[in-house]
């Protein structure tokens, strides 16, 4: 703490002795939003996200970047590759060798960085751990993310109800599916879900017939459509899921990817609109939307970037100005050197008969992105 709060403290000065940030990333900032150059003398923060690959961190990224320079910011925002843990460690090291004032950071694998960011630690920067907490650094100063254990839930809530476990006989035959195992956001997505989830299975009124309920059996490594698919392709084989076979009621996904993949298998298994079991998701990518306006998919868990990047630029603008950021949790984020001051967005259900107001209205997509 005594490290935080002095780097709060020098933050408010650097901006007169700073110099240009690590290069080498797929978008180095210096022009404000509006088109002009940034003020000359104008604090530098480095944003590393962990991939292109993925729709939504590319939304994060841009979102971050245009807010932050909106604000006056000059910002380099570097992507590592594909989920490319060297990339983003030399990228990071860059950034605090170039001068960077403050780091915002996606980590690939929360527990990669240790070392990485010992110089930010050196050097005072401080560290705003972006949507994906940062483990075992004493150099991470705040946490924004959304609240990941209530996104579980919702998912978790959403099976629930749609098969009125509370009040249907069952049993009710459900497969499970999460995310990345060192992404620590599993332990609260899942979490979440399987607290909702397990006394039914313990009960017996859901049953799990491949047998994986366990958080490592349900992994998915880079949160990867393909690697969810074969997995998901393999379990209908040694069940005998089908149309015609063995019935399927529902499948938990963490986010959208791994369901994606999870409909693709399906799909191929002969399953169509009419006969899908209930499916979740996360991050409503715009090929899951349109999956789930013609059925395939039934929810997705809304994280809007937009406000997840109003909150981190707010909190490095107090931070670079010497005050203290707007917090709303200080109990729940140990990332194994203390607890990590956080600031937590609410998450949305988004279904097909919202996602016109949620997702168009709001002018998050168009109309046509998602037809």
């Amino acid at each position: 703490m005594k490290k935080r709060l002095l780097a709060m403290l020098m933050a408010g000065t650097m901006a007169l002795s700073m110099t240009a940030c690590g290069g080498g990333g797929a978008s180095d900032g210096g022009e404000a939003a509006d088109g002009g150059e940034a003020a000359e003398g104008a604090a530098k923060i480095g944003v590393s996200m962990p991939t292109q690959s993925l729709q939504r961190w590319n939304q994060d990224g841009t979102n971050m970047k245009e807010q932050l320079e909106a604000a006056g910011y000059t910002v380099d925002l570097q992507y590592a590759g594909d989920n490319d843990i060297p990339t983003q460690v030399s990228q990071i090291e860059n950034m605090i060798a170039g001068g960077c004032d403050a780091l915002v950071i996606a980590a690939i694998d929360g527990s990669a960085l240790t070392e990485a960011l010992k110089g930010a630690s050196e050097n005072n920067i401080p560290v705003i751990s972006y949507d994906r907490l940062i483990m075992n650094s004493d150099a991470v100063s705040y946490y924004a993310t959304f609240d990941n254990y209530k996104v579980g839930q919702m998912q978790g809530e959403y099976i629930r109800d749609a098969l009125d476990l509370d009040n249907a006989a069952g049993p009710f035959n459900i497969e499970l599916t999460t995310g990345a195992p060192d992404d620590n956001n599993v332990n609260f997505f899942f979490g979440g879900a399987m607290d909702v989830l397990q006394p039914y299975i313990d009960s017996g009124k859901l049953v799990v017939p491949s047998g994986q309920t366990e958080k490592a059996q349900c992994a998915t490594a880079n949160w990867s459509t393909e690697e969810a698919q074969k997995r998901f392709e393999n379990i209908i084989t040694s069940v005998g899921y089908g149309p015609d076979g063995v019935k399927l009621d529902a499948v938990l996904c963490s986010n959208d990817s791994t369901s994606y993949g999870v409909q693709n298998a399906l799909q191929a298994a002969g399953y169509t609109a009419d006969n899908m079991p209930i499916i979740t998701g996360q991050d409503c990518d715009k090929p899951n939307v349109k999956n789930l306006v013609s059925g395939l998919q039934s929810m997705s868990v809304f994280k809007d970037t937009r406000t997840l990047a109003d909150a981190t630029v707010k909190m490095v603008d107090a931070i670079v100005k010497g005050t203290e950021p707007e917090i709303n949790d200080t109990e729940t984020y140990d990332n194994g050197t203390g607890i990590i001051p956080s600031y937590l967005c609410d998450p949305v259900i988004v279904t097909k008969d919202n996602y016109e107001e949620i997702l168009i209205d709001s002018g998050y997509y168009t109309a046509e992105d998602v037809a």
